[in-house]
């Protein structure tokens, strides 16, 4: 029985892999007598801060941690190296001087700044780690004068502190936090720089600005990298929210946490990436936010993996409580699964992805608020020496009982099990935990209003990551879409979903690529559309009101980068931009979007090429996403040296080409275009009728083209489509269409939108809208900033009469849920008598529901149909029905810039 110390005047004995506290009234720390290199030579690392940080308007808050908010100051930590893990070995607080050029003078020696600390990472090697640093508030600044957090480096062989960037300048051009070392030396870390999405907004025509994320919150973290010195700063990755944490695995690959946020919170996941940003893609945790526990469902994020020495991810889960610091550890199998559930197709692997981390201690760390004999965790991080030993920030189980503080095992089970047991304020200390012999050393020690909340070891690993070198221009990268800035999706088949063939009523794949077997018109879809989001600037830059979004903010702004022709086994491949977040949909001949929009961010380096395999459909768990993890696609491809079946003779492809890479081998890759064209490139004239060509263009139109669309005639890599309300749709409702005899140039009819659809007629005369829908460019009087028309497309409203020349709301009287009418009662429920004695009706107006919806053309039919039925049909033409959908299905904004009015 060795004993070792847990907090100040007390010791816990090792008995049978369990602890108890006993009283001992001595401080004197026991050492292990074995020559431990742990204990003897490798310094420890650790931060302490203060439970109360942040000052409010009334005093000290707690301290609050939220992976939403990355840059969230909390003042009140410091950075301490001890000389080994003995606990009564010196410590040195290497933080403590760090900003004493911003002391007042006669400011005392002793004084601690009021600093922010986070992000430890060792090397490789032991001789140096990372970690993240903010400078104290400015007092009286403006938020966006405040100190960023910058990334300092120690070096062990010269116990320097010091700041990564040197220059004042560029330090301070964003927030840069959770820096790793790379295998060659660079550093990778997360940043709020944008520096490449900040260059491309000023390519767009736009202005330069740091985006904020999908709700508008904070300034957005992405992927960078750079040199040991500093310079030489990239951004890997593009998403418009968060993306954090990046961990450098034994692989060399880049695991990190990416907040998927479009279109609404889909969670915190696990993304994958090679060191230069290339094969970005999700690895795990898109279906797995509920995982139950203790037989309760708990929601989880996946923020900031660890891996261990035997490779499984270690994930520290935390509450729901922002400023609660307790933690469970947990692996994550996601070599062999997608989601917790969900095994990758090849794997054959069953039960759970996600487990507790196993000790060989009765351990049951959690984030419950109820007693655990295990205490609470705030910090664990493994040894990188396969010794099976931890660091960990605990605090011993202590309950408060008749006003004393005692040890839970000084407690009898039928004690521990009393509801009424009071929980002692945490008190994190730092311990060494080797799970191979079930022992536990302290390390270092704390006290109340203060916790440890990272800590590591600077030793050697004994597991090296493996260098990953950038892929070669011209060998793993295409060189010319590499000159052009961008980049190739290449999807086998749009019917593929999740390895399930949607069009197998249809007589699948290998009938709809037949065109002796299916024509054109017969193919459900038609064209592929890329999407790019807007990034959202920050208040300073410009206010956005919420009346630019329109009806719904939920996908914010979007822009149309262009249209692409299926092919008819339902394969793409397209050249897109580089660099920036891209999303797809598939359409219809019409352009409509078929089915759901798209929930993942695309993004691609230049040169890359994206190889999909197919679909997803919303509600699968099925894995998407993952390349290597899904089924064998439905589309088998060519089988080499002759033409598709009945296809033409001028394309020959290769052994296992899809129809759109054929294609791109003989003809280039396709280019997107801001039209719906379509031209038959399969059918072979000697065996069937060649299907005739469409276009439906912008150039057709007698109403201004949206924005951007003239770029498409000589296509690259920044051309966008930009359509706005007021700019491109309300034209549509204003355009002069008068019926004319050909003969006697007569005006049969006008068939004006307005002429109808307004509440005056030609003469100037009240007349209640056709269809009770008003399609007039004034201010609405429910919402000045949109026109009527806008409102009365999208809101409900109610149905109006004309009385006397005046146009009112139709009133009718109001019946309960059993058809009975409902009269007027007074405060007492007493029937209300008309002059007559008659009770009162309760009169009502008639809801008129919105024609169009937000969630796509597809939800607006009520729209589309009534344009093609016998009063309508050919009042609008098929290229402005065409434009009307394509702005319903990315959102049907009011405005699709945040600089619309400013222009």
């Amino acid at each position: 029985m060795r004993p070792i110390w847990g907090y100040a005047g007390k010791c816990v004995y090792i008995i049978l892999a369990f602890f108890y506290l006993t009283g001992c009234n001595t401080d004197t720390a026991i050492k292990d007598e074995q020559a431990d290199p742990v204990l003897v030579e490798y310094p420890v690392i650790y931060i302490q801060r203060d439970l109360a940080a942040l000052d409010g308007d009334e005093g000290a808050q707690p301290a609050s941690f939220d992976s939403r908010h990355p840059a969230q100051f909390n003042p009140g930590a410091q950075l301490f190296v001890k000389r080994n893990a003995f606990s009564d070995s010196p410590t040195t607080n290497i933080s403590a001087q760090l900003f004493a050029d911003l002391l007042p003078e006669d400011a005392p020696a002793d004084t601690i700044q009021a600093i922010d600390i986070r992000d430890l990472s060792v090397s490789d090697d032991g001789q140096q780690f990372l970690v993240s640093i903010r400078a104290p508030e400015i007092e009286d600044a403006d938020e966006m004068d405040q100190p960023s957090w910058n990334i300092w480096r120690y070096q062990l062989a010269t116990q320097t502190l010091e700041r990564v960037i040197v220059s004042d300048t560029t330090a301070e051009q964003g927030d840069d936090l959770m820096a790793s070392f790379l295998p060659d030396g660079r550093i990778i870390f997360a940043s709020t720089r944008q520096r490449l999405s900040r260059a491309i907004l000023l390519d767009e025509g736009k202005p330069q600005y740091t985006a904020l994320d999908e709700s508008r919150d904070n300034e957005t973290f992405n992927i960078h990298v750079m040199n040991a010195d500093g310079s030489g700063i990239e951004q890997l990755s593009f998403n418009l929210s968060h993306d954090t944490h990046p961990l450098v695995l034994q692989s060399g690959k880049i695991l990190y946490s990416r907040w998927d946020n479009m279109g609404g919170n889909k969670g915190i996941n696990l993304y994958e990436m090679n060191p230069d940003g290339t094969d970005n893609q999700l690895m795990f945790g898109w279906h797995s936010h509920q995982v139950a526990f203790d037989q309760q469902d708990e929601l989880i994020e996946f923020v900031k993996p660890q891996q261990l020495p035997n490779g499984e991810i270690l994930l520290l889960l935390s509450s729901q409580d922002e400023t609660s610091y307790q933690k469970r550890p947990v692996v994550i199998n996601i070599e062999e699964f997608t989601d917790n559930q969900q095994p990758t197709f090849a794997s054959g692997a069953n039960d759970s992805a996600i487990n507790d981390l196993a000790f060989s201690f009765e351990f049951n760390f959690n984030f419950s608020d109820n007693l655990s004999p295990s205490g609470r965790l705030t910090h664990l991080t493994p040894l990188p020496d396969n010794s099976q030993r931890y660091l960990l920030s605990w605090d011993l189980c202590r309950v408060v009982i008749e006003e004393q503080i005692r040890a839970c095992g000084q407690l009898t089970d039928e004690q521990l099990l009393d509801p009424a047991l009071e929980l002692a304020d945490p008190l994190y200390e730092l311990w060494l935990l080797n799970d191979a012999d079930g022992t536990q050393q302290l390390v270092a020690d704390s006290e109340e209003g203060k916790v440890i909340t990272e800590a590591l070891v600077m030793q050697p690993s004994s597991q090296p990551k493996t260098f990953i070198a950038n892929k070669v221009i011209g060998n793993e990268l295409d060189a010319q879409l590499h000159e052009e800035l961008a980049a190739a999706i290449d999807i086998r088949s749009v019917y593929d979903f999740d390895g399930q063939d949607s069009s197998a009523n249809l007589g699948g794949v290998s009938q709809l690529s037949d065109p002796t077997q299916t024509r054109a018109t017969e193919l459900p879809a038609r064209f592929l559309k890329v999407v790019r989001g807007v990034p959202m600037p920050s208040d300073e830059v410009r206010d956005i009101p919420n009346t630019d979004f329109g009806r719904s903010r939920n996908q914010l702004m979007r822009e149309i980068i262009g249209y692409t022709p299926i092919q008819p086994d339902g394969s793409v491949k397209i050249k897109v931009p580089a660099n920036v977040p891209l999303a797809i949909s598939v359409l219809d001949a019409s352009g409509q979007r078929i089915g759901g929009r798209h929930s993942q961010w695309i993004s691609l380096k230049p040169g890359e090429t994206l190889q999909c395999k197919g679909c997803h459909t919303a509600n699968s768990q099925l894995p998407h996403g993952r390349y290597d993890a899904q089924a064998e696609s439905i589309n088998p491809g060519a089988t080499g040296g002759a033409a598709f079946t009945n296809a033409t003779q001028n394309i020959i492809p290769t052994q296992g080409q899809t129809m759109a890479q054929a294609d791109a081998m003989v003809n280039g890759i396709a280019e997107l275009s801001a039209n719906l064209t379509y031209e038959d490139r399969w059918t072979n004239p000697a065996l069937s009728t060649v299907n005739p060509s469409t276009d439906y263009s912008y150039q057709n139109l007698a109403t201004p083209a949206p924005n951007g669309s003239e770029c498409f005639n000589n296509w690259n890599a920044y051309c966008r489509i930009q359509i706005n309300y007021e700019e491109h749709i309300q034209p549509l409702w204003d355009l002069q269409r008068l019926a004319i005899d050909e003969t006697t140039l007569a005006v049969l009819a006008d068939n004006t939108c307005t002429s109808c659809h307004s509440i005056v007629d030609d003469n100037n005369l009240a007349q209640v809208p056709a269809g009770q829908l008003e399609l007039v460019a004034t201010p609405s009087t429910d919402q000045p900033a949109h026109f009527t028309s806008y409102r009365e497309l999208f809101f409900n409203d109610v149905e109006q009469e004309d009385i006397d020349g005046i146009i009112v709301d139709r009133l009718v009287v109001a019946l309960d849920a059993d058809g009975n009418i409902v009269y007027q009662v007074d405060s007492e429920g007493e029937l209300i008598l008309d002059a007559e004695g008659n009770p009162i009706p309760v009169m009502t107006t008639v809801n008129v529901p919105a024609i169009m919806s937000t969630n796509g053309a597809s939800a607006s039919s009520n729209f589309f149909d009534t344009m093609n039925d016998v009063t309508h049909q050919n009042m609008l033409s098929a290229d402005e029905l065409k434009l009307i959908a394509e702005w319903i299905d990315i959102g049907a904004q009011y405005y699709n810039t945040p600089f619309y009015t400013q222009e």
